[in-house]
């Protein structure tokens, strides 16, 4: 069967390569779950894995299949899963465990070790092919009615985990009921983020640098959220007005950004990195000035990266209650559509040339 894969340590290398297909039996204990894939999303990880930022083929393969935002439907499985049957439609997990104790309790995007695996990213396959098979702990089943938002189960569970994770850090406070967030960034993470904090009641201000009235603005709009046009008025007049944040979700991709957010948070609250900066640019920061505000404000800086079944779970459920709430708003984020895993140039091109592109996904079947 067909799959889209790279060559890792090789720039540019993106291909079709020709695998086997797997069965349930794959899988041992009879937990096996076969599922033939209906789209996958791609985004900057995918570009930047074909740029040989990073990425590592599983051990015995000199190829990495792309893809870690997947969507299909349940064709078989094992005799002793319990959590989904033959015609379900559901999303995969991404991290699998290695051997700390994290892993071993089912958390295994906190592991502490240095070497983690993930599917379509690092040591493990991903999801860019006809079918795939996993055991039944890192399925996840995605209603019907929310079919329509297919690949976004995988963001949307990045988003709901770097809500959530602050939440836990701040039970420190006792009490801690934040009233507003600064979102910076307004891609996928950054929108679904915004979804999460409205549901919690919070007043959203959502930065980025494009003028109003782009359709990630209409987003933010759509969501009862603020957006800020940074090219128009810097986050520093914001904050003048309406005063800082008690909790900043970073999803921007700039360090610059997220070392800048710093001096955004106002005391008691919680900064939140999501971003990964693959590459080696300087930024100079008021560090005197910072250091002091932190401390003596009590404030907290936390990353979150990936995501485990309770964090699908959640991000599933606000996207029912979201399209209840705000219905069709979410759905705008799907915007490139790419028929066919032969068309892996045409997905490559959309996220290297297409700055609009807000989310392309593949359609691979159905």
């Amino acid at each position: 069967m067909k799959a889209i894969a790279v060559t890792p340590g090789k720039p540019n290398s993106v291909h079709l390569e020709e695998i086997p297909r797997p069965s349930v039996e794959d899988i041992p204990d009879g937990k096996g779950v076969l599922v033939k894939v209906l789209k996958v999303g791609v985004d900057a990880t995918d570009r930047e894995i074909n740029d040989a930022l990073y990425g590592n083929a599983p051990p015995g393969f000199d190829y990495l299949v792309l893809g870690h935002e997947s969507f299909g439907i349940v064709e078989a499985v094992g005799p002793n899963v319990r959590r989904v049957k033959p015609g379900d439609y559901v999303t995969a997990t991404v991290r699998r465990p290695g051997g700390s104790i994290y892993d071993l309790i089912g958390t295994n995007d906190m592991t502490s070790e240095e070497t983690y695996y993930e599917r379509g990213i690092n040591l493990r396959h991903g999801f860019l092919t006809e079918y795939f098979v996993d055991e039944e702990e890192y399925i996840v089943r995605v209603p019907q009615g929310l079919k329509h938002l297919h690949v976004l189960m995988e963001p949307m569970s990045c988003a709901a985990k770097a809500v959530h994770q602050a939440y836990e850090a701040q039970r420190r406070m006792r009490v801690w009921r934040p009233q507003r967030a600064f979102v910076l960034g307004v891609g996928q993470i950054g929108l679904l983020a915004t979804l999460v904090l409205r549901l919690r009641g919070l007043e959203v201000f959502a930065f980025a640098r494009s003028p109003s009235g782009t359709l990630n603005s209409q987003i933010v709009e759509g969501l009862e959220a603020t957006y800020v046009s940074t090219t128009e008025t810097p986050p520093e007049q914001i904050i003048e007005k309406i005063g800082k944040a008690d909790l900043i979700i970073d999803a921007t991709g700039s360090s610059h950004m997220a070392f800048n957010a710093m001096r955004y948070l106002g005391h008691n609250g919680a900064l939140v990195w999501t971003s990964i900066t693959g590459a080696d640019r300087q930024h100079e920061v008021p560090s005197d000035k910072i250091n002091i505000d932190w401390v003596l404000g009590n404030k907290l800086l936390l990353g979150s990266v990936n995501a485990n079944r309770e964090h699908f779970e959640m991000g599933i459920k606000d996207l029912a209650l979201g399209e209840m709430m705000y219905p069709g708003v979410i759905g705008r984020i799907l915007t490139n559509p790419v028929d066919g895993l032969d068309n892996y140039q045409e997905m490559m091109r959309l996220l290297v040339e297409e700055k609009s592109a807000l989310k392309v996904y593949m359609n691979v079947a159905g």
